[in-house]
């Protein structure tokens, strides 16, 4: 079982907890982009499970078509029904509909990727992404996983959180990684000053070195997952300065205009 699952595993204190659901849903998490299709076998080594178990989990998944079995080579891939379940989460997020044409705006005028993300455990995923015209840009959709602690999305999720949750997922970033935990606490220490001082986070060349990006974090309604948005592309053609003087800036406002019209923050003067 990886360190990711461990992190966020159940202690066993909890009563209301179901472990026979949390290990389904744990397998349906192993399969990763690009990964069609696997056996019990793997299943077991990614999930630390027992392999009679991981067995009765996938025959169960995919008689409840989560999963399709190839009997001519022993492998399992995603089904239907998960396909299902996703569309159902997004066509339900208002935020994407609303945000969407502000998006393609700021896409066009600044020739760079806009997009989307909300946190599932260390990771965060794309919901919304909008790519310009441009020849060159960064090429992630719907659904990519890019890190929590060192993009700019992820960074701005941390500075939206209530101090108490922020303390929470950064204990958990360090034990993931404690060989790079000083300079992943600065980056993230230095995107709350950014964030207090303007409002954004910038990422410049710290998730990936050609990279550069900034993040707004989006204000949260009652019970629903945190989420923030970013505007990034290559550091060649999105150069600091221009990321602080003019993107940045202009990501705010359009964070700050769908706030408004998702009811979530007053209209200002």
């Amino acid at each position: 079982m990886d360190n990711e699952t461990l992190a966020f595993a159940d202690d066993g204190k909890d009563r209301q907890f179901v472990n026979a659901l949390a290990r389904g849903l744990e397998l349906l998490r192993c399969f990763r982009p690009g990964e069609t299709e696997l056996g019990n076998a793997e299943l077991a080594r990614r999930t630390g499970m027992p392999k009679p178990t991981v067995s009765r989990l996938t025959y169960t998944l995919t008689k409840l078509g989560y999963l399709a079995f190839s009997e001519s080579r022993g492998t399992y891939r995603l089904a239907a029904g998960v396909l299902a379940l996703g569309y159902a989460m997004l066509s339900n997020l208002d935020v994407r509909r609303v945000a969407r044409p502000y998006m393609e705006e700021l896409s066009e005028h600044s020739q760079v990727s806009v997009s989307i993300g909300a946190r599932d455990r260390l990771s965060m995923v794309y919901i919304e992404s909008v790519r310009s015209s441009a020849n060159v840009t960064l090429r992630l959709d719907v659904g990519s996983r890019i890190p929590l602690a060192t993009s700019a999305v992820g960074r701005a999720l941390l500075c939206g959180l209530p101090q108490g949750e922020r303390d929470y997922l950064m204990d958990h970033i360090r034990l993931r990684d404690e060989d790079n935990w000083p300079r992943v606490k600065a980056g993230i220490e230095q995107a709350l000053r950014d964030y207090q001082d303007r409002g954004f986070v910038v990422s410049a060349g710290d998730w990936q070195k050609d990279v550069n990006a900034i993040g707004v974090p989006l204000a949260g309604a009652e019970g629903e997952r945190a989420m923030a948005f970013n505007c990034g592309g290559p550091a060649f053609l999105l150069p600091r300065d221009r990321l602080e003087d003019d993107v940045g800036p202009r990501l705010v406002a359009l964070v700050r205009r769908v706030e408004v019209e998702l009811g979530r923050a007053l209209p200002t003067a």
